[in-house]
């Protein structure tokens, strides 16, 4: 059986059999059986590696982390992630350090995990409502943001890329009017400021 742990670029989980790039940690899902009962935990969501010092984590163990996975960075960005700070430790240490030169002052993984809690999309909230739009000319988006036009979309060079589950499809070009968003602020300043996001190039 397919299990519900595969990660949109909104944050939703859907079951779905095509592999990802990275696992990630939004805290434990399950119940006592076993069963997918909530969204997410806590405020820390990271991206992990799939394989990090022969550790092995059950996919649905009670009271434990429950894994969750993504097509690529830039999927696990969108959905208000950021890289683990132990098993991607460089990829941490240049986002954080992108962030901090997007704000002019140092910060504190406490101060990400806040910050991406505050800005990421609550389920069933949408990009309907007013209050969650944040739009960019689409000159200004940096390569590895994903926007919403016609579904979700990522943004490289002069392309925007259609999300599925396998892979980034259908090429369009970008437009240079505006673009709705959907990483969150803080993700969307480290890619400005030298974050270089892991993509599936498939």
């Amino acid at each position: 059986m397919t299990r519900r742990n595969r990660v949109d670029p909104w944050g939703d989980l859907h079951a779905d059999p095509a592999r990802g790039m990275f696992t990630g940690n939004r805290g434990c899902l399950v119940d006592g059986a076993g069963a997918l009962v909530r969204h997410h935990r806590g405020n820390l969501w990271i991206t992990c590696v799939t394989r990090f010092r022969d550790r092995r984590v059950g996919l649905a163990r009670p009271g434990r982390w429950t894994p969750v996975f993504f097509l690529d960075d830039a999927v696990a960005l969108a959905a208000g992630h950021r890289p683990c700070g132990e098993c991607r430790h460089a990829a941490y240490l240049a986002y954080r350090e992108a962030v901090a030169a997007s704000l002019g002052a140092p910060v504190r993984a406490g101060d990400l995990n806040r910050a991406l809690a505050a800005e990421r999309l609550r389920p069933g909230r949408g990009l309907d409502r007013a209050r969650d739009r944040r739009t960019w000319r689409g000159t200004d988006v940096p390569d590895g943001t994903v926007v919403v036009t016609d579904g979700p979309r990522l943004v490289l060079g002069d392309r925007l890329l259609a999300f599925s589950p396998g892979g980034w499809r259908d090429p369009a070009l970008r437009p240079a009017g505006e673009l709705t968003v959907l990483t969150p602020p803080t993700s969307v300043a480290a890619l400005r400021h030298g974050f270089a996001p892991e993509l599936d190039q498939r």
